[in-house]
């Protein structure tokens, strides 16, 4: 047995790279087997923070759970999708002055974008693959950025697409104008996340107000109150209960939406 597995190593590691590629693909299945928890979707969320705020108290709570479980959310959905179309907009940046600087060496605008493509990111290289069809063929290019499903990249590539056809309407040169929107998205991203990041006091301010109901119930529960008993046990307090949640998830959504409209400005 120790013969046979030494035998099965020689031959997982000679010659090298055939080596290497095998063991890639074999940590590769593996892995693949491996069983991962799937991601819950807005459903599942709502339906447990539900569930759970009915059980522990009651039905006010349960709505409430869910309304705010819902909020919540989408806000952190809205977060991720801001921070992704930052990074697709400075990627794409780096992608257009790789083109504009393939343009300059006197390669064709097909090859050229084909060229910058392959180091680009997933969601530049994209843009850049469709742009190389359209440049091959002679086509438009804005009905080929068009094509291309990046919602977070829409503003960016309608700005790339008018460049282009500037360029080629009024004979510009094709790799100044792609330089100055690669700039310009730059400067874009750039100036999005100093905003992003000037507007983490207004939002912790935001997430203390939203806690200080919390805060209030339970002082009322130290100071004997007992608010809990009155917003669990009757028909009154469930009622207050959702309507308190409900106007806590307009306020998350209304400061959320102030800060978003700053940074997107």
């Amino acid at each position: 047995m120790v013969s046979l597995a030494l035998l099965g190593l020689g031959v997982l590691c000679w010659p090298a790279r055939r080596s290497r590629t095998r063991l890639r693909g074999l940590c590769a299945e593996r892995a693949a087997r491996h069983w991962r928890l799937p991601r819950p979707g807005l459903l599942g969320v709502v339906a447990g923070a539900g569930g759970l705020g009915w059980l522990s108290l009651g039905p006010g709570a349960g709505v409430g759970a869910a309304v705010l479980s819902a909020v919540l959310w989408r806000r952190w959905r809205s977060r991720r999708r801001l921070l992704a179309g930052l990074d697709a907009m400075t990627a794409l940046a780096d992608a257009v002055r790789s083109l504009a600087t393939g343009l300059r060496t006197g390669a064709h605008p097909a090859e050229a974008a084909d060229l910058a493509a392959v180091d680009a990111s997933p969601p530049a290289a994209g843009v850049l693959r469709a742009v190389a069809a359209a440049a091959r063929l002679d086509g438009d290019i804005d009905r080929a950025l068009a094509t291309v499903t990046t919602p977070v990249l829409a503003d960016a590539l309608g700005r790339l697409g008018r460049a282009w056809v500037l360029a080629a309407r009024h004979g510009l040169s094709l790799a100044d104008v792609l330089d100055a929107v690669g700039r310009d998205l730059d400067q874009r991203a750039r100036f999005s996340r100093q905003v992003l990041a000037r507007m983490a006091g207004p939002r912790a301010s935001a997430t203390v107000l939203a806690l200080l109901p919390a805060v209030g119930v339970a002082l009322g529960e130290a100071m004997g109150a007992r608010p809990l008993h009155v917003l669990t046990t009757t028909v009154a307090g469930q009622l207050l209960l959702i309507a308190g949640i409900a106007l806590l998830c307009a306020g998350i959504a209304w400061s959320a939406r102030l800060t978003e409209r700053v940074v997107l400005r």
